[in-house]
């Protein structure tokens, strides 16, 4: 069970048709959380924005850009740690060493969630994490993790990452390379006028 924020659904909207590709074309449900403390829906494409931009609640922060991934031990247990994830084409991407903790966990349960603080907003998503080998899907993400200044860059066999450093935790290189599909998200918006929504996708 992935473990991420826990609110009581307030209010349910009806499915709306969305024309963004985090609906993958299909429909998605928004849950107003904040309804009876009279506040709106947040408006998802506005969060979409936020996290293309990679807007930080203090870009100067030595810590503006930390996300957290939350994913399930063996015993059952929530295992959460700060990675440095990225949100490319419409998911988190994040890597790590084959035997890191959190790599054993979601090859045993893909299901995971993360959380990151943007500007104005808490996001907590909930997905399935699901390893990528593909070599132009690694190079595209080595490249997005090399533009926002880690000089990641693919392993001689292509499925995999390098880089001249990293967390010691990850171990030695290549990285594993994994993508969390959303399967929801929750928003609070800190900013006016304010909102508290759960999107399923």
């Amino acid at each position: 069970m992935a473990c991420a924020m826990s609110f009581p659904i307030a209010a349910r909207l009806i499915s709306e048709q969305t024309e963004g590709p985090a609906a993958k074309g299909g429909l998605m449900e928004i849950i107003n959380l904040g309804k009876d403390d009279g506040l709106p829906p947040v408006d998802w494409s506005t969060v979409l924005e936020k996290l293309e931009s990679g807007s930080a609640p203090d870009p100067n922060a030595p810590n503006a850009r930390t996300t957290w991934l939350c994913t399930t031990s063996e015993d059952g247990s929530p295992h959460v740690t700060a990675v440095g994830a990225l949100w490319l084409d419409d998911a988190f991407w994040f890597q790590t060493g084959s035997g890191t903790r959190k790599a054993r966990n979601v090859v045993r349960e893909p299901r995971c969630s993360i959380a990151v603080s943007l500007y104005g907003a808490d996001v907590v998503v909930e997905g399935v994490a699901t390893r990528v080998t593909d070599p132009s899907a690694v190079a595209r993400v080595a490249k997005a993790w090399a533009d926002h200044g880690w000089p990641a860059e693919p392993d001689e066999s292509g499925s995999g990452i390098t880089a001249p450093f990293n967390a010691p935790s990850q171990g030695t290189p290549p990285w594993n390379v994994y993508r969390i599909e959303p399967r929801s998200a929750t928003v609070v918006l800190a900013t006016e006028p304010g909102g508290l929504t759960r999107f399923r996708f």
